[in-house]
């Protein structure tokens, strides 16, 4: 079974990524996969110091494990200042290539104004950078205040199927480029 891990680099309550995060999980599942979710609200991470090991931050080797053990990723970040959030690059950081080589990894940005690509050609660079596979599938939410209901689902039906087409690219990929029968 193809395994999915997502994280959202948004610590925000209520926070639209997340949001985006939770729906783009529940069509990946929708399709056979499993999928876990790693809550950075939940945890306690570290400033990244470029340290090989965090003793006294045990989630950080509970963070590489879960990743390591994933076949592919998604990663969801708001646009902060036009690029990613400091919480996802942050989090990026205290992984390496041990747990980031090789993984699918399938992209979403949430922007409070208008949708652009920038978080996510950031978020492309570094998975390209740790020798990761970005599907080609991507999703950009814009104006995201008004792109949810308020029981949080997508007002917009092109938008649903985007998650679609997007799950079913993450899926498919994944199972390729990770040798799944």
């Amino acid at each position: 079974m193809v395994k999915i891990v997502g994280i959202a680099g948004s610590l925000r309550p209520g926070s639209y990524t997340q949001l985006g995060l939770q729906i783009a999980a529940q069509r990946v599942a929708a399709l056979g996969a499993e999928v876990k979710i790693i809550d950075l609200r939940q945890i306690q991470l570290p400033f990244c110091t470029g340290a090989k090991e965090y003793p006294e931050y045990p989630d950080v080797q509970k963070l590489r494990d879960t990743v390591r053990n994933a076949d592919g990723l998604i990663l969801a970040t708001p646009e902060y200042h036009g690029g990613v959030s400091g919480v996802i690059k942050n989090t990026l950081d205290l992984l390496s290539f041990d747990e980031l080589s090789g993984k699918v990894t399938g992209l979403i940005s949430i922007l409070g104004g208008q949708s652009n690509s920038n978080a996510l050609n950031d978020l492309r660079i570094i998975m390209r950078w740790v020798h990761g596979w970005v599907i080609p599938e991507q999703i950009a939410i814009g104006q995201a205040y008004s792109a949810f209901s308020p029981e949080g689902k997508l007002l917009d039906e092109k938008l649903s199927q985007r998650f679609d087409q997007f799950a079913q690219s993450l899926v498919d990929n994944t199972r390729k480029l990770r040798g799944f029968n």
